[in-house]
């Protein structure tokens, strides 16, 4: 079973809440990473290192509207985090650009579309080899090259 790292800001603790009772009804246990922090930053670092060291292998995190966390998340060596707001878009970050965390914005994404989000995320998997191989590559060594 994956364990997914999960973490928010104050004002999306009920939306960590609905999302942690889905990833159950899935099969995958969370461990939470917390909601107190108002810098939401903090909860986002966390959960990127979590998920860059290979504690877990994908994070999700969420605030307001899911950029900040996404941002914060980014500056992490290793991690890849994705905004997530469509089941397009969602099911190509983990497909086309092998994204290991997924954010979400509680004030601008409903409950059933975010179940819809996860479990697309969820269940979607990168694949080797594709399209989409030199242009993650390309990405990966930049981010090898430029680690301080």
């Amino acid at each position: 079973m994956k364990k997914v790292a999960i973490g928010c800001d104050p004002n999306a603790a009920g939306f960590k809440e609905i999302i942690i009772k889905h990833l159950e009804y899935l099969g995958f246990e969370a461990e939470d990473y917390g909601s107190n922090d108002p810098i939401y930053a903090n909860v986002a670092i966390k959960v990127a290192q979590a998920v860059a060291s290979g504690k877990h292998e994908r994070g999700i995190l969420v605030c307001g509207t899911g950029i900040g966390v996404c941002i914060a998340a980014n500056k992490v060596p290793g991690a890849y985090a994705a905004l997530c707001s469509d089941p397009y878009s969602t099911e190509r970050s983990r497909k086309s650009n092998n994204a290991n965390i997924m954010t979400m914005g509680s004030q601008v994404t409903g409950p059933e579309l975010a179940k819809t989000l996860v479990t697309t995320w969820m269940n979607s998997e990168y694949t080797p080899g594709g399209r989409s191989e030199p242009k993650i590559r390309r990405i990966y060594e930049y981010a090898k090259e430029n680690q301080k």
